[in-house]
């Protein structure tokens, strides 16, 4: 059967390219938006509604959450995959970026509920399906940051490094119900609306930086997932794949 994939943030940016790399491997998705409604909606009559349903909710919030997993498996019968992709309130600005004195730890929480808390609402509420067909599969997005900060984005490295700590626990709680737990944790991204301020002398160091001597596309993010959301990835939980054309090397 067709697997059914749960994508959050979905209407624009990675979560977009991801939904639509999904889609043409014949996976059927669910696009998951807050505000983009008409993005959203377009994307999935693009798609077509066979395999495709924009379906809003706030992913901190645990009843919209709740009302979304709900909807999309009495749509689609079912959900297999998640993919935890929503990114709360964060651009990738070397010239805004607070230092560290100037940061509140509000600006923290906002990155931790965005990122942990919103991780947390959705596998909560897609694990009980999970548990009774004893399968399925999350993919959270993290970043390389946390291990190279290029620059400095203290609080959406610091949540996203704590994703990586989440997500192996579930991993080594949930795979005995064959639920695995992965991490793709991309490079800066050329380009997308977070990236979009991000200045061209950051993307040519970190190009100069890698082997491959180029930035990570949303696209090579999205062949991983699409990857790790297939059965050719069955024997696979608990890692953390960095996609970063070897800037960063494990």
């Amino acid at each position: 059967m067709t697997k059914v994939v749960l994508v959050t943030g979905s209407s624009q940016g990675l979560g977009a390219t991801i939904a639509r790399t999904l889609a043409s491997q014949g996976f059927r998705v669910v696009i998951n938006y807050n505000k983009s409604k008409e993005a959203a909606d377009k994307m999935a009559f693009e798609i077509g509604k066979d395999h495709a349903i924009a379906i809003q909710a706030d992913v901190t919030n645990r009843a919209e959450v709740e009302r979304m997993v709900e909807k999309a498996t009495a749509y689609f019968g079912q959900i297999d995959v998640v993919v935890n992709n929503a990114l709360i309130d964060f651009k990738f600005d070397p010239v805004k970026q607070k230092p560290f004195s100037e940061l509140s730890w509000e600006d923290y929480q906002g990155q931790l509920d965005g990122t942990l808390k919103a991780a947390f609402n959705v596998i909560q509420s897609v694990i009980p399906q999970f548990i009774e067909r004893q399968n399925g599969s999350i993919i959270n997005i993290g970043t390389n940051l946390f291990q190279n900060p290029v620059v400095p984005y203290h609080e959406y490295t610091t949540a996203k490094a704590g994703l990586i700590g989440f997500t192996r626990n579930i991993a080594a709680e949930l795979g005995a119900y064959g639920i695995k737990a992965n991490v793709v944790s991309g490079g800066l991204l050329k380009t997308t609306n977070a990236s979009a301020v991000t200045t061209p002398e950051v993307f040519d160091l970190i190009a100069n930086s890698t082997p491959l001597k180029k930035v990570t596309t949303p696209q090579d993010v999205a062949n991983m997932v699409a990857f790790l959301s297939s059965d050719n990835a069955s024997g696979i939980t608990g890692q953390n794949y960095t996609v970063d054309g070897g800037l960063t090397m494990n």
